[in-house]
């Protein structure tokens, strides 16, 4: 039983090199249409939002100075990575289906996809800990999280992340393929990918479920964890209108928090969902939550929204 890339079903020995992301075999040409419509303007929207928070934070040099913004600026960076991984393939198969994937393109975005995933994990902790810091320890969080620190955390997130899933996706690639080469889904995802495989593995599938499992529930108890201890520090505050710009700070990364991980958990750590309802839970996380998340922030956000208008009152 020979492993390897994709096998022929006709002739075991010779390798096939493609897959087919058969995406929404069931809508109709309108539909399509339609949806490819909708996505354009979503990876817009999302490109220009995340796009101006970016340029706010390099343009305004008193955001460069505070950890909350550092960590912003990367997430903004991070969110423009995640769509273009995925939101280009599936733009193109809906305008036209049927094209295949090379084995290569098709892991190389399976792993550029979970590995961005992961670190938007780590991002979304460590913006919990900033948050912590700056509430429950103020006189020394300028010392816990100066600018050096900070980048230094903004660092361990993106390697961290980047490591975390490489060993699953060297596992899957090793596996050999046969029967048809089409994935029922729209991205390159480890669920597709193990039902083609000619041989059930269920310790590849067990690692790569495991993984996405612990990342997931390690940070968001961190994060809960975090807040726990926010709103308990918030409510010994004398005032009340410091509670409120307290609470008010935590509230956009709280949002941002319970979208992502709500779609995440849905797919990746109680896959129940499957064919196109499974589809549609993971077509939000790619796409909904990088659109709502500058929004969130932005108007949310009052000093974001100064810089943005600092920032065009300077190029004007």
């Amino acid at each position: 039983n020979k492993t390897g890339p994709l096998m022929n079903p006709t002739n075991s020995t010779i390798p096939m090199s493609k897959f087919i992301l058969l995406g929404f075999p069931s809508l109709g040409q309108v539909s399509r249409t339609l949806l490819c419509a909708l996505l354009s303007s979503a990876y817009t929207g999302t490109l220009a939002g995340n796009l101006c928070i970016l340029w706010a934070v390099l343009q305004d040099p008193h955001l460069q100075q505070l950890p909350m913004y550092i960590l912003l600026g990367n997430f903004s960076w991070l969110e423009i990575c995640y769509v273009t991984s995925t939101v280009p393939r599936m733009l193109s198969d809906l305008m036209s289906p049927g094209i295949p994937i090379s084995f290569q393109a098709c892991f190389v975005q399976f792993y550029f996809t979970f590995s961005l995933g992961a670190t938007e994990c780590f991002f979304l902790a460590a913006m919990a800990f900033d948050r912590y810091l700056a509430i429950c320890h103020p006189l020394h969080y300028p010392v816990l999280m100066c600018p050096k620190l900070c980048w230094a955390l903004v660092a361990s997130c993106w390697l961290s992340g980047f490591l975390w899933f490489i060993v699953p996706v060297a596992l899957i690639s090793q596996l050999s393929f046969c029967g048809s080469n089409t994935l029922d889904h729209f991205v390159c995802d480890p669920a597709p990918l193990l039902a083609a495989s000619c041989s059930p593995a269920p310790r590849t599938e067990q690692a790569c479920y495991a993984l996405s499992s612990l990342i997931i529930f390690t940070t968001v108890l961190f994060i809960l964890a975090s807040y726990g201890l926010v709103v308990r520090a918030v409510l010994r505050l004398p005032s009340g209108a410091k509670q409120h710009k307290a609470f008010s700070t935590c509230t956009s990364h709280l949002s941002v928090v319970g979208l992502f991980y709500g779609s995440v958990m849905v797919t990746y750590v109680h896959p129940a969902a499957s064919g196109d309802s499974g589809k549609v839970v993971t077509l939000f996380y790619v796409v909904g939550t990088p659109l709502l998340n500058p929004l969130i922030y932005s108007l949310r956000n009052k000093e974001m929204k100064e810089a943005l208008r600092r920032t065009l009152l300077r190029e004007r």
